[in-house]
């Protein structure tokens, strides 16, 4: 996912400069990818398979969304997965087989992960899978993948269906704007393909899946969303909807928590160059091939003190550093800052060693996104805000903590980690340690989780600023819904892949059973 990412299949959107934050990135901005291939962005993600808490779906019923709680989804997550990972006597239930997403174990890592579940262990936490009945302790991920292969979406539910005469892909194409009638009757897509605008006309609904960033840049393209916002670009109002690319929020997670080990012990590049390698996973679907890069662990710990089983942190763990390319690739794909990256990171160029990220759950933080121009091929202003609310600053520092605490166990301290602790040179007028040095190094270091949401809000009719209902239909006009993780009024405690296809399935049935022809 690395080499896909800054490349072809990504759309390049980087956010604007942050105010609270990205202060040792280049520009304190950071690059935004979005996958703009068929498939989307599980085409360049990680493959994690994760659903969440059932808390975060509870709340969104109890917010006027009825239909969308933890119970009622379950048998979305279970439709659309076909799970061929370790099934246990406690999360069998919760998992589905014969759906189209494939769900497989890891099958390969390096020693880093067992030691990680031993410290777990140590420190009184159980191995779960993360999708059954409890989040809260340490697990090895389960990844969308078909017999080792990258298992995106459009290779399990489009391919299949391309036979069907019912259906059309234009590929290379980039829709423009949804055309509506005088009675605010969504009657088509404009697009362009090959430089020539085209049109697709729709007899009963269009439906927009386009992300986060790019459905509420569609909308406003569209005349769509704040009618302010939209004068400013010379765009004709449709409908003033002023929630349309408000309620932006992301996973941020910090960056250069880093531990040496001894060699061998953890993942070097070499690994995946060797002729070995390659020979395993043609032959054999085996090997370091068939795993997203350096993944090993996670840990959803009980830090949060008003509810211990919905977790604010998540930790992931890799068998690597930044530092392992020597600030070649990752560097670059990471977006820090050249000389930050050579002074702090530079005593670890090329050494094995392992990551605790931590990761926030539930930011109180909230972003937007807006337009740059009325030019639909130039990208919005992508601002996520990170670290706007200090209760965020507070959390990752809880993260850094327990971090520390997973280093200093036994299990750790057996296979040889040696914490990196070089002060980072923006935070030198802190006391290494303290929660003010680690405040500042999270002001630093934290960056995006690859995880946009909400800027299409689901809401009941009270909300002000509610998009879509939880029919998922577009406020204010007719015939046009939204289904992508923009319309999640908050975001999940997990990466949001296994979640957006869950919001498909449900979509899927609600436009047949609105249409009369739900089987």
């Amino acid at each position: 996912m690395g080499f896909l990412q800054r490349g072809k299949e990504d759309a390049n959107f980087f956010t604007v400069p942050q105010k609270y934050s990205h202060f040792g990135f280049e520009n304190k901005r950071a690059p935004y990818p979005r996958g703009r291939v068929v498939g989307g962005t599980s085409v360049i993600n990680h493959m994690l398979y994760l659903r969440g808490n059932r808390r975060d779906y509870d709340r969104w019923a109890a917010a006027g969304n009825d239909g969308w709680d933890f119970q009622s989804l379950l048998h979305y997550f279970k439709k659309s997965e076909d799970f061929r990972g370790t099934r246990t006597k406690e999360s069998d239930e919760y998992h589905g087989q014969g759906g189209p997403l494939r769900v497989e174990s890891k099958r390969w890592g390096t020693s880093v992960g067992p030691r990680v579940l031993e410290a777990g262990k140590e420190l009184g936490y159980d191995i779960v899978d993360s999708n059954g009945p409890s989040q809260i302790g340490f697990g090895v991920p389960d990844i969308t993948a078909v017999n080792g292969i990258r298992g995106a979406v459009d290779k399990v539910y489009l391919q299949p269906a391309l036979k069907r005469q019912n259906l059309h892909v234009s590929i290379k194409s980039r829709a423009t704007k949804i055309m509506f009638d005088e009675n605010g009757q969504a009657t088509g897509v404009q697009y362009i393909r090959d430089g020539k605008t085209k049109f697709a006309f729709a007899k009963r609904e269009v439906i927009i899946s386009a992300g986060a960033i790019e459905s509420p840049q569609l909308l406003m393209l569209s005349g769509v969303g704040p009618s302010d916002h939209l004068h400013q670009h010379g765009i004709p109002v449709v409908v003033d909807l002023p929630g349309v690319g408000q309620n932006l929020q992301d996973h941020p997670i910090l960056l250069g928590l880093s531990w040496t080990s001894r060699p061998a012990s953890a993942l070097n590049l070499l690994t995946f160059l060797r002729p070995s390698a390659a020979k395993d996973f043609i032959h054999q679907r085996q090997g370091p091939l068939t795993s997203p890069l350096a993944f090993e662990a996670m840990a959803w710990p009980r830090l949060n003190p008003d509810d211990p089983e919905w977790p604010d942190i998540q930790v992931l763990f890799t068998s690597a550093t930044p530092a392992i390319d020597k600030g070649i690739l990752f560097r670059r794909i990471l977006g820090l800052d050249e000389e930050v990256f050579r002074d702090y990171f530079g005593p670890l160029y090329g050494r094995e060693g392992i990551t605790m990220a931590p990761l926030l759950t539930r930011p109180l933080s909230r972003g937007s996104v807006t337009l740059s121009s009325k030019n639909p091929f130039a990208p919005p202003f992508i601002d996520p805000n990170y670290l706007s609310h200090p209760q965020d600053v507070a959390t990752i520092v809880k993260g850094v903590r327990f971090a520390l605490e997973v280093g200093n166990t036994r299990a750790m301290k057996n296979f040889g980690v040696q914490f990196h602790d070089k002060v980072l040179s923006g935070c030198k007028n802190y006391t290494l340690g303290s929660d003010d040095y680690w405040g500042c190094f999270a002001r630093h270091m934290a960056t995006t989780g690859y995880h946009p949401a909400g800027t299409c809000k689901m809401a009941g009719p009270r909300d002000p600023m509610g998009v879509v209902s939880p029919r998922l239909r577009v406020r204010g006009v007719k015939g046009l819904r939204v289904a992508d993780a923009s319309i999640m009024p908050h975001i999940t405690t997990s990466s949001l892949n296994a979640p957006c296809v869950m919001i498909g399935e449900k979509a899927a049935d609600m436009i047949k059973e609105d249409w009369g022809a739900l089987r």
